[in-house]
């Protein structure tokens, strides 16, 4: 992701951003990553075998807080500890590794390092984790660790750890113990420093309801404090949902090692959702262009991508809540996204005719190719209980994501010249 040299990281009106001081990791120039969800911030979706027994039982547990809550400390940490043993094993990052990637990103909660009485969490997470950044360097990627969720929520999703409202920013003590997290993982980092090269302070911080004022201080802040035990480690801060403009006048002198997050899915906003499938390519070469537009202010990776073009994956929207695809999550259209919309068979790559096949082969190139326009991409996810469009391994051993990821037929992907002013070269993208 980033080039050899030396320098700080500041918005310029350049061609491209300063150089990092750190190369980013072994793999080269570009990230080509995938995200471990659902190991250490539960989500329904990734596995619903986790909460099937509360499947009806009117939305009891929904996330990891609720989880924990029900089961109390002593059962939740026993199914946890179960989990977090088996859902990413060894072979798991050796057949990752094989497919060619370069890095792996790891999101975990605040509650893995400071938990209140009165919350329902519970800990145990970090030799885990440490196994898991052991196997990473033994198959030769490097390690992003990423706060996934905050106290209070920085977003309401059940991804963060609690679903319902955002309250990170009520008060300054959920500030402060977001610092102690953040200081915690630059200590694991700095111990693994040849293969943590990266930490993401807060994963996908709500701008709808959070101050941006406030956001940004928060990371002023985290630079220094993690800046303090992990001095070499990359900083990577998330865009909060915020377009490239909103970044313009963002400007810190003595930066350094620094990197902007976006994150791109086509399943959960009407624009998107409806497109045909030629309509989901072309959009990716918009995508393309405001990927680059972030890369030239700050170093930009997509943190976190997919195939999913409907939102019919099993409680993707939320336990026991159904699809905006097919009409069974009221939302803004009142109804299925067209007449007769159906999720049967969506989701599974047995179900996908040819042409099917070939489609998400494109999309999946083209995807890449966008995001590489900016510094590269972490899929969202390595793998699923159930949901094919979302599980790199399964996409990538049925051919439908290019293995090695270079392996592109349709995108005529090439590296020629400089990088950073790639053009993208699909039939769909024309720059």
């Amino acid at each position: 992701m980033a080039i050899a040299g030396s320098g700080t990281v500041l918005i310029t009106t350049d061609a491209s951003p300063a150089p990092l001081q750190r190369r980013f990791g072994k793999g080269g120039d570009v990230i080509r990553g995938v995200n471990l969800g659902g190991l250490f911030v539960l989500e329904p979706w990734i596995n619903p075998s986790l909460f099937k027994q509360w499947e009806g039982n009117n939305r009891q547990v929904v996330d990891e807080w609720t989880y924990c809550q029900t089961l109390g400390k002593q059962e939740c940490l026993s199914r946890l500890q179960e989990h977090w043993a088996t859902w990413v094993t060894e072979e798991d990052i050796k057949t990752l590794a094989s497919l060619g990637l370069n890095h792996i990103r790891i999101p975990i909660g605040y509650w893995a390092f400071t938990i209140k009485d009165d919350e329902p969490y519970v800990q145990g997470q970090i030799p885990f984790l440490e196994n898991i950044i052991g196997w990473i360097g033994k198959y030769n990627m490097n390690a992003v660790i990423d706060l996934h969720g905050v106290p209070g929520s920085q977003n309401g999703f059940d991804n963060s750890g609690k679903y319902g409202g955002i309250r990170w920013q009520e008060t300054q003590e959920n500030i402060d113990r977001s610092i102690l997290a953040i200081e915690g993982i630059a200590r694991i980092a700095e111990k693994h420093s040849e293969i943590v090269d990266s930490i993401e302070i807060v994963n996908e911080p709500a701008n709808w309801g959070l101050s941006k004022d406030r956001i940004i201080e928060f990371y002023k802040n985290s630079y220094t404090s993690f800046r303090r035990i992990a001095p070499n480690a990359i900083m990577i801060i998330h865009d909060a949902f915020l377009s490239p403009s909103e970044w313009d006048s963002f400007n810190i002198q003595g930066w350094n090692n620094v990197i902007l997050d976006t994150h791109n899915y086509h399943v959960f906003v009407r624009d998107r959702l409806t497109l045909d499938r030629e309509g989901h390519l072309t959009a990716t070469c918009e995508d393309a262009k405001n990927v680059r537009n972030f890369n030239t202010h700050l170093w930009t990776v997509t943190g976190e991508w997919s195939l999913a073009v409907t939102d019919c994956a099993k409680w993707l929207n939320g336990l026991d809540n159904g699809a905006r695809w097919d009409g069974t999550l009221d939302w803004e259209m009142h109804g299925p996204v067209y007449s007769g919309a159906t999720c049967a068979g969506q989701n599974s790559i047995s179900a996908w005719d040819e042409q099917t096949r070939i489609f998400y082969r494109q999309f999946a190139e083209t995807q890449m190719d966008a995001y590489e326009a900016g510094s590269g991409w972490f899929f969202w996810n390595f793998k699923t209980e159930e949901a094919d469009d979302w599980n790199y391994i399964k996409l990538a051993q049925n051919g439908i994501i290019p293995n090695p990821p270079t392996n592109r037929v349709y995108s005529r992907y090439s590296l020629d010249g400089d990088h950073w002013n790639i053009k993208i070269r699909s039939q769909w993208c024309h720059e």
